[in-house]
């Protein structure tokens, strides 16, 4: 499964210079300018570059911060937690495994009744998916977590 997700370079290629800056430069979107910040229809947000799984929309929530903000990833075998020192804070940035993207960071300040993570994620580093195209598009097997069935929480 996880073998069909790469950095690739044709994606790379198709990028618009935001997504390019975001992802390829680890740099951060304005907030509130983000795409997704209110997309609030059912489905599966991939990375941009590699197309891996990374947030549902049923993992999605508003945290106000400008941001879209997810309280979990889909696996953590899709996500690489990162320290990071820069802008003279520290913080955990969220890049994706095999594309090696820069996602957003991640913070202890999520809700609690949802594990009490923030994944907080610049929208110019995915692409959604709805959920009546998952099918078509192979991801067919991430359905139960965005309908809620079987969602194993």
């Amino acid at each position: 499964m996880a073998q069909r997700y790469k950095k690739d370079p044709e994606a790379i290629a198709r990028l618009n210079a935001e997504q390019f800056r975001v992802t390829q430069e680890s740099a951060t979107e304005r907030p509130g300018s983000g795409e997704y910040l209110h997309n609030g229809a059912p489905g599966l947000y991939v990375d941009v570059v590699s197309g891996e799984p990374l947030f549902t929309s049923a993992d999605k929530f508003d945290a106000g911060c400008g941001w879209p903000s997810f309280s979990k990833p889909v696996s953590d075998d899709f996500i690489n937690e990162v320290r990071d020192s820069s802008h003279n804070m520290i913080r955990i940035e969220v890049r994706s495994t095999h594309g090696d993207s820069h996602l957003g960071h991640v913070f202890p300040d999520g809700p609690s009744e949802r594990g009490g993570l923030r994944y907080c994620i610049n929208s110019a580093s995915l692409r959604f998916v709805p959920l009546d195209e998952m099918a078509t598009q192979g991801y067919a097997e991430y359905i139960p977590l965005v309908t809620g069935e079987n969602h194993g929480d």
